[in-house]
């Protein structure tokens, strides 16, 4: 109807689940991400990840049916897949179904009706079957919080099929977020523990919600202007929530309703009627958008004048605690100004995102506090309080190791520890506190030349930094406005770590990157005297899977920042990044 008129070939906003319209927001490439890695590496006798489930979550319309279809397109070669969208099953008609999605033919001459022993019997020999062939099974199960205890329980008893090497199915549940809260309930604890990899799918946020309208405008094979207003687009998002679905539903009606009045981009005034139609009682809900910038302001405004009162009065009606000096703590490495005009708050005051710091009591004194009260900037005392140079900062970061005390190269005394000196660049702040290691950081403000900050503790609200002794609590707003992504930590490397390698290397580096892979993964740990692992294909793919996940490039090249990453996940990480106050 509406598709010549806007240049399309095809209807951009049809609500089924077709892969080729599926937008790759942040979120949607790691729920993608994290299904491949629960299959990464089934190919080869090799393969699998042990067995167990995978998760995936999200709201109604939220593309989790769509990513499962993209899933499906990129099955290792050598995998047979079952896929059931149908959950609401007895435990014989699920595993009747899932014998009938593989394939699996019972035998015949049977002097009874098959019971589910019958299936079950069928299944673990078609399962070790395709395992003697170099091949692996992934049951796929949608809806799955529709899915009964008992059926639930038989799903993870089918997780015990296994030979001695490794568990012979991956199950992947894909549900609604009460799939969450089922599988949370303690009657279904031993389940809930063989999860191996887990995601929730959130809605898109407003930039997102526009590049998606245009992703879909442009598979369906629009190439002129955005037919959409801006007014538009914010006005879709206000009432879509976000929810794939629904931006569909709605936008698909705001172009039919724009191509009846001949008009050549859709406007809010077409939105808002779009949406009377699509989603009803659409004046009550602009009545709440039209009030909600007002509540919020006024909230915001309340806020800030219970703020500011509190942070004027408040030191006047608390008396320090017997014992307990009145000053702020103070140390030689912080100027005494700095120390003077901030003191230890109670813990109910809540985290600033603002350009504000506190110094705050060594770790045998009292835990870190929310930050208060003094600037971060070239022109603060506090930034003049920093290391002025690397190795500076670099020796300061070894007492966080417990390395011995160096006047010498730093990084040389490291290395006599076998650690090495590792640098990064354009890292987030959430890789940081993804990574979970103390390390420096590189602060730059205007034209004042940079200092280095040692950080040992990261939170979504605030960073901790090591001046001295003393912690020092600064918002994260605050800190991401002068750190520019360079990061600098000590690291211990693998045996014969090197970056000189390619397909086909081994060695105890490939050893040690197999083994780590291996327990998290669930699997049994290789057989080194019967074959030396080998960085191939497979081996390749799981690292790929492991670094999407985890926000690292999926090169599938095992560098510094993947076996870091992997410390991480497996625990092994001292010392550790506060990532939260206690």
């Amino acid at each position: 109807m509406y598709t010549q008129h806007f240049g399309l070939t095809q209807d951009p906003f049809s609500i089924a689940p077709d892969p080729r319209f599926l937008f790759m927001s942040e979120r949607h490439r790691e729920a993608l991400a994290h299904l491949l890695y629960g299959v990464a590496g089934q190919t080869g006798a090799a393969g699998g990840t042990g067995g167990g489930f995978v998760l995936l979550t999200g709201d109604i319309g939220a593309g989790k049916t769509t990513i499962c279809r993209c899933f499906l397109e990129q099955i290792p070669d050598g995998c047979h897949v079952a896929y059931i969208f149908n959950p609401k099953l007895t435990v014989q008609e699920l595993l009747q179904s899932i014998c009938e999605e593989f394939h699996i033919a019972l035998p015949s001459g049977m002097a009874s009706a098959p019971t589910a022993k019958s299936y079950i019997d069928a299944l673990n020999a078609y399962l070790l079957q395709s395992h003697a062939a170099g091949e692996n099974c992934v049951l796929i199960i949608d809806e799955a919080q529709n899915l009964s205890g008992d059926v639930l329980e038989q799903l993870r008893l089918l997780t015990n099929l296994e030979t001695h090497e490794r568990k012979l199915l991956q199950i992947v549940l894909i549900g609604q977020p009460e799939l969450r809260t089922l599988l949370a309930s303690p009657a279904l604890e031993q389940l809930a523990q063989r999860v191996v990899a887990r995601f929730h799918l959130g809605t898109l946020n407003a930039a997102e919600t526009a590049h998606y309208i245009e992703h879909r405008l442009a598979v369906a094979g629009h190439t002129g202007a955005q037919p959409f207003e801006p007014q538009a687009l914010v006005l879709i998002h206000q009432l879509t929530r976000g929810v794939p679905r629904r931006i569909n539903l709605l936008c698909g009606r705001a172009l039919l309703g724009a191509w009846t009045t001949g008009a050549a981009r859709v406007n809010a005034k077409v939105v808002r009627q779009a949406a009377t139609e699509v989603f009803g009682e659409f004046e009550n809900k602009t009545k709440n958008l039209a009030v909600m910038p007002v509540i919020v302001a006024l909230a915001a405004l309340f806020f800030v004048v219970v703020a500011v009162a509190f942070w004027r009065f408040w030191p006047l009606a608390v008396k320090p605690a017997s014992g307990t000096p009145s000053a702020a703590i103070s140390h030689p490495s912080v100027p005494a100004s700095v120390a003077a005009t901030t003191t230890a708050r109670a813990p109910t005051s809540s985290p600033s995102t603002g350009a504000s710091a506190t110094v705050v009591p060594p770790a045998s004194q009292g835990a870190a506090l929310p930050p208060v009260g003094v600037a971060l900037d070239h022109q603060s005392t506090l930034w003049a309080a920093m290391p002025q140079d690397l190795p500076t900062a670099w020796r300061a970061l070894a007492a966080v190791w417990s390395l011995p005390a160096s006047s010498g190269d730093p990084c040389a005394a490291a290395a006599r520890q076998q650690l090495l000196c590792h640098q990064a660049s354009r890292l987030t702040l959430v890789q940081l506190r993804q990574l979970g290691r103390p390390g420096i950081l590189t602060l730059k403000s205007g034209s004042a030349p940079p200092v280095y900050a040692v950080l040992i503790g990261l939170t979504p609200a605030s960073a901790t930094l090591l001046i001295g002794d003393q912690r020092v609590v600064v918002g994260v707003m605050a800190l991401s406005q002068l750190w520019q992504g360079d990061f600098a930590t000590y690291w211990k490397p693998p045996m014969g770590f090197t970056t000189d390698f390619k397909e086909g290397s081994r060695g105890p580096m490939i050893r040690q990157l197999t083994e780590q892979l291996a327990r998290m993964e669930g699997r049994a740990l290789p057989l080194v005297h019967v074959s030396e692992p080998v960085l191939d294909a497979a081996l390749r793919q799981r690292v790929a899977a492991f670094q999407q996940v985890n926000g690292l490039k999926p090169d599938g090249w095992p560098g510094a920042m993947t076996f870091m990453q992997i410390e991480r996940a497996l625990g092994l990480t001292q010392p550790h990044l506060q990532t939260e106050f206690r």
